[in-house]
């Protein structure tokens, strides 16, 4: 006998009841439903010779560089991902597991949010820690999830680091008919525009919080990232660049001969992102400081020695403690040398390396005598905690340099 429980909700000869947008194209769960181990459904079969609609994670100003690198060099179509809201991090948050760190609920939240606008090719790098496993959990996670019409771009998947390699990959992935040597030469484009992009940071930062014109630094700032944002040549990256520095070295400051200078390492995806750690770059600026943050792209991944990062640090680290725990020792301790006023340490909540690295910058803070304000980042952080840390930070280090 047919069960009346069994039958569904709406009646015979009633309309059938629109799906939202958001929620076309994926599994919608009823609530009170457990969520299943695997997905268990059909993956879609793409047709190979389509051109994708490819999304990255939202990191920092890099969102020019990673356009650049769909367009040019995947011959791809590029989703901008949204901008991260509190709403992005809590959804975030819910797939993820509770004891996974702070990144990786970040960047799933985005991900949701990047299949949401249309993407069907997502794009996750590779690493020295937990990170390399990221890209198959979080596809894991999307799939079991109802995500099931998109394909991953891991890069952990090519393990040589050849770029060769990686064009390889993408040829066979994303766009097969794409050419190794046009994806090579424009991949360099891609390299020269981060390297501009995290050169033009480092001289923002070490002035803005001096800006005699309110607002004059983030306009520029905004000029020179549409400019990158627009570029499809190298002479376009070059030109950009060329003309925010001349536009960024014309604004006035009101800088002081010997100004408080503050040096910011840390946990290599928090220190940089500012939706990670709440703006806290533009927190230090408005207080008026001379700002240096070692993390970038350039100076761990473009341009980082790690057997001579390592030998400088001999005195405080015998061995590399894994992903940016050397690098961020002997930046601590170059910040010392040069006379800084104070290193702020940034992790991630549960991030194991970070927190090898707190004993060795203590021992940087006695030897050099430098303040080390150490800042631990999770979904649930405060502006008004942030704010209040730093303010006292701040006004420690300023007294000192008064004394001194």
């Amino acid at each position: 006998m047919r069960s009346f429980q069994s039958q569904p909700e709406q009646g015979v000869g009633e309309p059938r009841v629109k799906r939202p947008a958001e929620e076309r194209g994926r599994i919608v769960m009823r609530e009170g439903t457990p969520r299943p181990l695997f997905f268990k459904g059909k993956r879609p079969k793409r047709d190979r010779h389509s051109r994708h609609k490819v999304a990255f994670f939202h990191f920092r100003n890099y969102e020019p560089a990673f356009k650049y690198f769909t367009e040019q060099v995947l011959d791809a179509d590029f989703v901008p991902t949204p901008t991260p809201t509190r709403a992005t991090i809590k959804r975030g948050e819910a797939m993820s597991a509770d004891y996974v760190c702070t990144p990786f609920k970040h960047i799933i939240g985005d991900y949701a949010a990047a299949l949401d606008q249309g993407a069907d090719t997502l794009v996750q790098v590779t690493g020295f820690c937990r990170l390399n496993y990221y890209g198959e959990l979080q596809e894991m996670i999307l799939r079991d999830a109802g995500y099931t019409d998109f394909q991953m771009l891991n890069f952990s998947y090519v393990a040589s680091g050849k770029m060769r390699d990686y064009i390889a990959y993408c040829k066979k992935v994303v766009n097969p008919n794409l050419s190794v040597t046009h994806g090579v030469k424009n991949l360099l484009g891609v390299y020269r525009m981060v390297e501009h992009i995290d050169a033009f940071r480092d001289r923002y930062l070490a002035n803005a919080g001096f800006a005699v014109e309110p607002g004059s630094f983030e306009r520029v700032r905004k000029e020179f990232l549409s400019a990158m944002n627009s570029a499809r040549t190298n002479f376009e990256i070059e030109d950009g660049f060329r003309r925010a520095m001349d536009a960024l070295d014309s604004l006035p400051v009101n800088k002081p001969v010997d100004p408080v200078r503050v040096a910011i390492v840390g946990e290599y995806y928090t220190a940089q992102d500012p939706n990670s750690n709440l703006n806290l770059e533009q927190k230090l600026l408005d207080m008026g400081v001379e700002l240096k943050n070692y993390m970038s792209i350039s100076n761990f991944n473009l341009h980082y020695n790690a057997q001579a990062m390592q030998a400088s640090i001999a005195e405080y680290s015998t061995y590399d403690m894994g992903p940016t725990s050397t690098f961020n020792i002997a930046c601590a301790k170059r910040a010392a040398e040069q006379d800084f006023d104070g290193i702020v340490h940034i992790k991630s909540a549960g991030c194991t390396p970070e927190i090898d690295v707190m004993p060795p910058l203590q021992r940087i803070s006695r030897d050099y005598h430098i303040p080390v304000l150490f800042l631990t980042f999770d979904t649930q952080t405060s502006d008004a905690g942030l704010d209040t840390r730093l303010e006292a930070f701040f006004d420690m280090i300023a007294m000192r340099k008064v004394r001194s």
